[in-house]
C-alpha cells in the first residue's frame, strides 16, 4: 500500500492527556497500524514533531515513542514546509496566541477544548481560518466514546419514544493537596491561570447535547468553589480562586431538560466517573464513558411510596439490561484524529470544526454569567464573523 507522509506539530503533549491520549493512544497507534486509509487506497502516514518549553521532557518522550524530531522553537516548525498540520494541547491562556500563528502560517489546525478563554476569541480563529484556507478541527471525544454511540444507537431506533430528561454526573475527589498529592495540576484550581470546571466541563457538555439530543436553548447554573485552600505540586498552599463544581440546568430544543453537576469535590458511588441518564416516554438508559443500560416501559418496576418499611425493589438489579457492544470500539480520540487527518488530505466531511469549540465556549460563558447574576440565560445562534448563516 502506498503511503504518503503529513508532518503534524503537536505543541503541548508532554502533559497528561497530551501524552496518552493525542501522542500514544492516537498518532502512535496510527502510524503502527500503517497510517489512516485514505478513499483512494493510499495510506496517510503522520510524521509528528513534538513542540514544547522543556527539552529534557521532550527528548524523553520522542524517545520513548520511537520519534526523531522535538524541538522547544515553535516557529522553526512552523516555517518547515514538510509540516502541514498543526495541534495545540497546552493550556487554555496559551492555545489562541499559538493557533493565531499557525493559520497565519498555513497550516491545518486541530486543537483541545476549550480553544480560548473568551467567545470572540474563539469566532476570530474560526474566521481567520476560514479567510486563509486552513481547514480546522477542534477535539469533541465524548462522542465517540462507547457509550455514548450505544445511547446514539437508542435514539435511531426510537427506543425512547419522546425524551423528556437528560441528567448527567461527572466528577470525583481531587484530593487538596496536603495529607497526598492531588491528581489534577495546581492551576485548575485559579481562574487567573484558566482554571475552573465550569469553562472546562460545560464545553463538553455542550457537544454532548447539541450532536445527541438537539440545541440547547437555555442555561441556568451555579458555580462555587468549595474548597478554598489547596496545595501545589511544590506543596505550598495557595488560594482556590476557580470554580470545583457546577450546577448547570439547561433546556434543549424540543423541550428536553438537561440538568448536568460537574464536580471535582464529589465521592464517586456509580459505576464511572461520568454517568447520564435519559428518561423518555417508552423507556431510560444509564450510559457511561463504555457501558450502556436500558429499562423499557414493560421492564419498568412499580414502586409505591412507603417508608415506614424496607424498600423490596433492588432499583439497580431490576428490569435493566447491558446493550451490546456489537462491535469493536476504538479509542475515541484516534477515531476523531482519524476523521481530522481524512478531512485534511481529501477533504471529507468534518463537521467539529472551530465554530463548534467556540459554542463550547459560549456555553461556559453563560454559564458563568448565569451563576453571577442568578438568570436564566438565552444561547443564541453563533455564526462565524464575515460569513452568511
Amino acid at each position: 500500500m502506498k503511503q504518503h507522509p503529513i508532518g503534524i506539530i503537536m505543541n503541548g503533549v508532554t502533559g497528561r492527556m497530551g501524552t496518552n491520549q493525542h501522542l500514544v493512544r492516537s498518532i502512535v497507534a496510527i502510524r503502527n497500524q500503517g497510517g489512516v486509509l485514505l478513499p483512494d487506497g493510499t495510506a496517510l502516514m503522520p510524521d509528528p514533531v513534538l513542540v514544547g518549553r522543556n527539552e529534557d521532557k521532550l527528548n524523553a518522550l520522542a524517545g520513548s515513542q520511537g520519534i526523531t524530531r522535538w524541538t522547544t522553537d515553535l516557529q522553526s516548525a512552523l516555517d518547515d514546509p514538510q509540516n502541514s498540520i498543526y495541534f495545540d494541547a497546552q493550556t487554555t491562556q496559551r492555545r489562541v496566541a499559538d493557533v493565531t500563528k499557525a493559520i497565519h502560517a498555513g497550516k491545518h489546525v486541530y486543537c483541545e477544548k476549550p480553544i480560548s478563554e473568551t467567545v470572540e476569541e474563539a469566532l476570530e480563529l474560526a474566521r481567520l481560518a476560514n479567510e486563509k484556507g486552513v481547514k480546522h478541527g477542534v477535539v469533541q471525544d465524548k462522542l465517540f466514546l462507547p457509550g455514548i454511540l450505544k445511547l446514539k444507537r437508542l435514539i435511531a431506533s426510537g427506543f425512547f419514544g419522546r425524551i423528556l430528561s437528560v441528567r448527567g454526573e461527572f466528577g470525583y475527589w481531587v484530593f487538596e493537596g496536603d495529607l497526598q498529592p492531588g491528581q489534577r495540576p495546581s492551576w485548575n484550581y485559579r481562574s487567573q491561570d484558566g482554571g475552573g470546571i465550569t469553562v472546562d466541563m460545560l464545553c463538553h457538555w455542550r457537544y454532548v447535547l447539541d450532536h445527541v439530543f438537539g440545541p440547547v436553548k437555555r442555561v441556568s447554573c451555579l458555580s462555587v468553589t468549595h474548597i478554598p485552600e489547596r496545595w501545589d505540586e511544590a506543596g505550598k498552599p495557595y488560594k482556590a480562586t476557580a470554580d470545583d463544581a457546577a450546577y448547570a440546568c439547561m433546556e434543549i430544543e424540543g423541550g428536553i431538560v438537561a440538568q448536568f453537576n460537574s464536580a471535582w469535590t464529589v465521592r464517586v458511588n456509580r459505576d464511572e466517573l461520568f454517568e447520564m441518564q435519559v428518561d423518555g416516554t417508552l423507556g431510560s438508559a444509564v450510559a457511561g464513558l463504555r457501558n450502556c443500560k436500558t429499562q423499557h416501559r414493560v421492564n419498568t418496576p412499580k414502586p409505591v411510596w412507603n417508608p415506614d418499611v424496607p424498600n423490596p425493589i433492588d432499583f439497580r438489579a431490576t428490569g435493566w439490561e447491558g446493550v451490546p457492544d456489537n462491535t469493536t470500539f476504538e479509542n475515541a480520540f484516534k477515531v476523531q484524529w482519524e476523521m481530522f487527518l481524512r478531512h485534511v488530505a481529501a477533504g471529507t466531511p468534518l463537521v467539529h470544526d472551530l465554530l463548534e469549540g467556540a459554542k463550547g465556549v459560549q456555553l461556559a460563558d453563560l454559564a458563568l454569567q448565569s451563576s453571577k447574576t442568578g438568570k436564566w440565560m438565552d444561547v443564541p445562534a453563533l455564526t462565524i464573523p464575515g460569513k452568511k448563516k
